[in-house]
C-alpha cells in the first residue's frame, strides 16, 4: 500500500500513472453550489504542462482536464470531483532498457523493495506527470478561496534563482508578470541569463535546480493552530510531497537565521483597525497563525535527477552499470513547478480555513 491522498476536511486523492491512459485527482469535502471556471482551470493546467517550450520536456500533452464526477449544471455538488486528464503523447518503449536498471537520483530500487513490483515507464507513480490532477484540484480551490471572505485570498508564485543565478523580485508582482518569462522569473533581464543555462545544461545532457518563492495574501488572521496544525507545517506537509523539494523556509528572506533577536523581532500594530506588524519579517506566520499580512516562503529544488550523462549505478541483479537514460525529461523542473505550488498551496489553506 502507499498513501496517495491529502488533506483532513478537503482531502485531494492522487491517481494514475505517468504512461498510463489517464492521470488525475478526486477532490472530496469540497462544499456544494459552487460554481466552477473550467477554462480558469484548464488556463493552470497549460502553465503546468509539458512541451510548452524548449527548456521543458518535449512531451507534448494538451492537458484539458475532464470533470466526471460531483458536478451538474456546472455547479459543485458536494461529492466527489473526479479530475481526468488523458496521456496522449505515451513513448512508454523510451523506457525499456530501465525495466531492470535502478536510476541515480530515483526510488526505482526503493519501489522494487518496498512493493515488490513498479511501473518502469518514465517513473510511473513517482512521475510529476501525475501533480497534473494536483493542479487541476488547487486550480478549483483557489477560485473558492477567491470569493469566500470579503478579502480574496490572493496567492502567486515564481522562479527567484536558477543554479547560482540569482534574482530579488519584489512580492508584489503578479501572475501576469511572471508568465512574461519562459523560466516563470519576472526579472526579464535574470531571466534570460536563467535560460540560457537551462539551455547549456541540456545539450550538455544535465540538469539544474533552484528556487521558487510563494506569496499568499488575503488569509485572515488566526488561520492555523497554535501546536499542532500550525499553518506553517500545514503547508510544509503539501509542499515537501512536490517532486524535487528538498527544503521550505518561511520569512520575508531565508536570511532569518543569520539576525539577532532584536533585529529579526516583528512589532505588533495595528492599521485600519485590523492587526499588524512594522516589518513582517515573519512572513505572515506567528507562533503556527496567520497574522493577516502576506505570508512568504521559498522552496529549494534539486536538479533534475534524470540526466543524459552517463552515471554508475545498479541493475535488479546487483550488477554494477552504467546508464546513459534516453527519453523526454525537464532540464529544469522549476519553470514548470510554479503553478503546482500555487495550486498545493491553494489546497492547504482551503483545508485549514475549513476547520472552521
Amino acid at each position: 500500500m502507499s498513501a496517495n491522498s491529502i488533506g483532513k476536511n478537503i482531502v485531494l486523492t492522487s491517481f494514475g500513472e505517468s504512461h498510463g491512459p489517464f492521470v488525475g485527482a478526486v477532490l472530496d469535502g469540497f462544499p456544494s453550489g459552487f460554481t466552477i471556471d473550467l477554462n480558469a482551470i484548464n488556463r493552470q493546467l497549460q502553465r503546468r504542462r509539458p512541451g510548452q517550450s524548449a527548456l521543458t520536456t518535449s512531451r507534448n500533452e494538451a492537458d484539458e482536464v475532464q470533470i466526471i464526477s460531483g458536478l451538474f449544471e456546472e455547479k459543485t455538488l458536494g461529492t466527489p470531483i473526479t479530475f481526468l486528464i488523458p496521456n496522449t503523447d505515451q513513448k512508454p518503449a523510451d523506457y525499456n532498457a530501465l525495466k531492470d536498471i535502478y536510476r541515480p537520483g530515483h526510488a526505482d530500487a526503493l519501489w522494487d523493495l518496498k512493493m515488490g513490483h513498479r511501473d518502469y515507464r518514465g517513473g510511473g507513480r513517482s512521475s510529476a506527470r501525475i501533480t497534473a490532477g494536483w493542479v487541476a484540484a488547487g486550480a478549483l480551490a483557489e477560485q473558492y478561496l477567491g470569493k469566500i471572505n470579503d478579502k480574496p485570498i490572493n496567492i502567486c508564485a515564481w522562479v527567484q534563482q536558477i543554479h547560482t543565478i540569482e534574482s530579488n523580485i519584489p512580492n508584489n508582482v503578479t501572475r501576469s508578470n511572471v508568465d512574461e518569462s519562459p523560466v516563470r522569473c519576472p526579472d526579464l533581464q535574470t531571466s534570460k541569463k536563467m535560460e540560457q543555462a537551462i539551455l547549456d545544461a541540456k545539450e550538455n545532457g544535465d540538469s539544474l535546480g533552484g528556487i521558487i518563492r510563494c506569496r499568499i495574501s488575503g488569509v485572515p488572521a488566526g488561520t492555523g493552530e497554535p501546536v499542532f496544525r500550525k499553518l506553517q507545517a500545514h503547508i510544509s506537509q503539501y509542499m515537501l510531497n512536490l517532486n524535487a523539494v528538498k527544503g521550505i523556509y518561511f520569512g520575508i528572506d531565508n536570511r532569518t537565521h543569520e539576525r539577532l533577536g532584536s533585529e529579526n523581532n516583528d512589532s505588533w500594530k495595528t492599521k485600519d483597525g485590523a492587526l499588524g506588524t512594522e516589518s513582517n519579517r515573519a512572513g505572515g506566520i506567528v507562533g503556527g497563525m496567520a497574522t493577516g499580512e502576506e505570508i512568504t516562503f521559498e522552496l529549494y529544488f534539486k536538479p533534475t535527477s534524470t540526466i543524459k550523462k552517463a552515471q554508475r549505478t545498479i541493475n535488479r541483479e546487483g550488477e554494477n552499470v552504467i546508464l546513459e537514460v534516453e527519453g523526454r525529461h525537464d532540464p529544469c523542473v522549476l519553470p514548470r513547478a510554479v503553478p503546482i505550488v500555487e495550486s498545493l498551496a491553494a489546497l492547504a489553506i482551503m483545508d485549514l480555513l475549513m476547520d472552521n
